[in-house]
């Protein structure tokens, strides 16, 4: 019985053009992140699954993707409680380890694990793929990769300035133009669920709050009230997520509500300081908005958070986003260890710029030349020249048979290589070769000894 060919749900296979984009923004990103002071880090495919559980929320956790235990520790699975439906004590059971969900958790655990060979603040990057059990749709997959910058073991409201100041500078450097960067403090939130009289329930605040854009302010309203929130908190919530103004005035209006919440009035005064920096810096790139909606339902956040939008031109969900975590590293043994990271959504930054058409033209790299194939004499000679050219740094290939001329000529074609180099019995005599344009169809005879200067 034949396989069908497919790829799993969510993943996809790249082509030679694909992966010539791909790299080209990886590039431009690390060069970005370098250029910044960050320095590449790698972490495994999968962790511990101790390690990744119980951060990300129940919806996060949700997701992890967990590797099933092989061998021996098959044996150890919970069927007891397989029978009485206890399913998250079974899983546990028949799974230790679990594909990465996001770049931040592992990083937590390298700079617990390694915390002696760093320099604090340690600035890191990070470029690899994550896995998420989530319904594939545009622009969402279920691996994807992610590429993060992280600063941590430092406090002070200049990493967030330089955290923007790097999502400005790559922007700019990949063209994209109409970048919107909405921003928010979860100490205001925190502050928020306080006026509600729900600062017990911040996590599940926050978390509904984030599907705003998803479900709408009803949607959000109707959730919050079937998870317990009253009325009288909904409704004083619903003139909340309706204010107006520039980023001054909202933050002037949430000072007059959060009086009686220190935690919401802090991240007020921190919100304000970062935006203050910022009007002295010209982004070239990015433009920034105070939006109360933003929740970024993540577990760890504890400070400023940011989301990056799309230009309003291409139909796409957030394109980045992060914010600031102080105590990402606890559960590792490591205390007070602030940080602050942000994301670049690789995948989606690829749609943008492919329906953009910002990739530049150039970048899919093909042999410089072929050497055709007319039999074993001639072919000897063509592979000694070509192994030269190559030692010379010229990309080259020689077509594996003596198949007729025509069919040779038009691989040449179909792979876009614009020199044919042409070694006949005829040529070797004469101690020469044919140059064939494949652009301009000419045909030109040289010696031998010349074709080094050729391509140089």
């Amino acid at each position: 019985m034949s396989i069908k060919p497919a790829t799993p749900k969510g993943t996809r296979d790249f082509s030679s053009d694909e992966i010539a984009k791909r790299n080209y923004l990886k590039t431009v990103l690390q060069l970005s992140f370098e250029k910044f002071g960050f320095q590449p880090i790698e972490t495994p495919s999968f962790e511990r699954l101790e390690t990744l559980t119980g951060v990300y929320g129940e919806e996060g956790d949700r997701l992890v993707f967990k590797i099933l235990n092989s061998g021996e520790k098959v044996k150890k699975a919970d069927i007891e409680a397989l029978r009485k439906e206890e399913y998250q004590k079974f899983s546990k059971s028949v799974s230790e380890k679990a594909l990465r969900y996001d770049l931040t958790v592992p990083f937590a655990r390298y700079v617990a694990q390694h915390q002696n060979n760093l320099t604090f603040p340690f600035r890191r990057y990070q470029i690899q793929p994550v896995w998420r059990a989530d319904r594939p749709q545009h622009g969402r997959f279920q691996e994807f990769y992610q590429c993060d910058a992280d600063i941590v073991g430092d406090r002070s409201l200049w990493q967030e300035i330089e955290m923007i100041s790097l999502y400005d500078y790559a922007f700019k450097e990949l063209n994209i133009e109409g970048i919107v960067l909405k921003i928010n403090h979860r100490k205001i939130l925190t502050g928020i669920a306080g006026v509600l009289g729900a600062g017990e329930k911040l996590s599940t605040f926050t978390i509904v709050l984030d599907k705003l854009d998803k479900i709408g302010s009803q949607g959000v309203l109707e959730e919050l009230k079937s998870k317990g929130f009253s009325s009288d908190s909904l409704t004083h919530l619903e003139s909340l997520l309706s204010l107006k103004g520039s980023a001054k005035e909202q933050l002037d209006t949430l000072k007059i509500i959060l009086k009686t919440e220190p935690e919401g009035l802090k991240g007020i005064e921190e919100l304000e300081f970062v935006l203050g920096q910022l009007e002295a810096i010209e982004l070239k790139s990015v433009s920034i908005t105070f939006d109360l909606t933003l929740a970024r339902g993540l577990h760890y956040y504890t400070g400023l958070i940011v989301e990056v939008k799309a230009p309003e031109s291409i139909a796409m969900g957030s394109i980045g986003g992060g914010g600031r975590y102080d105590d990402l590293t606890d559960s590792f043994g490591l205390k007070n260890m602030s940080g602050i990271g942000i994301s670049f959504g690789f995948e989606r930054i690829y749609i943008v710029l492919d329906e953009l058409r910002l990739f530049p033209k150039t970048l899919y790299q093909t042999s410089s030349v072929l050497f055709a194939n007319f039999g074993d004499l001639a072919a000897k000679k063509a592979f000694q020249l070509l192994s030269e050219m190559r030692r010379k740094g010229i990309s080259g290939e020689m077509y594996p048979t003596p198949a007729k001329l025509k069919k040779q000529l038009s691989y040449a074609d179909s792979k876009k290589i614009t020199k044919v180099i042409l070694i006949g019995s005829e040529e070797l005599n004469q101690n020469r070769f044919v140059m064939k344009d494949m652009v301009s169809g000419e045909q030109i005879s040289h010696p031998i000894a010349s074709l080094m200067q050729l391509f140089t």
